[in-house]
């Protein structure tokens, strides 16, 4: 039993592409795959930033290695040439993880802006990162697998999908399009392809990044702000989570360990999900 638990998180010989990999989750989860065996593959429009974290990982690769590859996930072309150039270097893709996503100042109302004030390019650009930068991906790699009639995607909801926030109206609702794209895609590529193609998603809690650490930390005192005190209050663990907090989630959704999983979406929240407050 403890040697088929083993294998299951032995990654030597699978091949994953992250994309927005270089970014503060993406990276961690980058790391783990790269450190259980994993071929990763790298892709963003930074091919820079993307490289470096290459660099790192190969720095003490064994018998795997680490790519990085340019694209744009809004750019159906790119993304298929981007696939071409790793098919071509590793033969195959096992596995997918949309990674890529985020927020937009335009899109997030203040006292300076109300919801009525959101502009049109800041809604369309928060919309499209989040629900297009997942779905884009999903055809051009999904298309492979289901060639093959193979492989696991994971996608990168929020808990904000599950308890909408306020100030991010359109965050929130571009996530739950992603919760909900995900158990799309799982039954249609169960159903039409193979049942050996999974798609699941997790739901990161609240983890301070470079995108949000303004609204959650005060510059000057370093003391968390009234919108990091509450989020904290209403999370029974009572703190933030740390990047490699996600790992064990998306091993495990990758992972044999899973194989009768499809169709999720995994809270990782410290148990703010499941706190009425109360």
């Amino acid at each position: 039993m403890k040697r088929e638990i083993d294998g299951a998180y032995d990654f030597h010989g699978q091949t994953i592409l992250i994309t927005g990999g270089s970014g503060l989750l993406g990276a961690e989860m980058a790391r783990a795959l790269f450190a259980c065996g994993a071929n990763v593959i790298i892709l963003g429009r930074n091919l820079q930033a993307a490289e470096s974290l290459v660099e790192n990982l190969n720095a003490g690769a064994g018998d795997h290695q680490a790519f990085a590859v340019q694209a744009d996930v809004l750019n159906k072309d790119e993304l298929k040439i981007a696939l071409d150039t790793c098919i071509e270097k590793f033969g195959h893709l096992d596995g997918l993880i949309n990674a890529a996503g985020g927020n937009h100042p335009a899109a997030t109302t203040s006292t300076d802006q109300s919801f009525f004030d959101l502009s049109e390019d800041g809604i369309r650009s928060v919309f499209d990162v989040n629900i297009l930068g997942t779905l884009f991906p999903c055809q051009v790699i999904g298309e492979h697998m289901a060639k093959r009639q193979q492989g696991i995607i994971l996608n990168i909801s929020s808990m904000s999908a599950f308890r909408p926030l306020t100030r991010i109206p359109v965050y929130s609702a571009a996530k739950a399009g992603v919760s909900s794209f995900t158990q799309w895609l799982a039954v249609h590529m169960a159903q039409e392809y193979s049942p050996n193609i999974r798609v699941n998603a997790i739901a990161p809690g609240f983890f301070i990044s470079a995108q949000n650490r303004a609204l959650l930390i005060d510059a000057e005192t370093g003391q968390f702000t009234k919108r990091g005190q509450d989020i904290l209050n209403q999370t029974p663990m009572g703190r933030f989570g740390e990047p490699h907090e996600l790992v064990g989630a998306t091993l495990w959704l990758l992972s044999p360990a899973s194989a009768f999983v499809t169709g999720v979406v995994i809270p990782v929240d410290g148990g703010f999900s499941a706190c009425s407050g109360i």
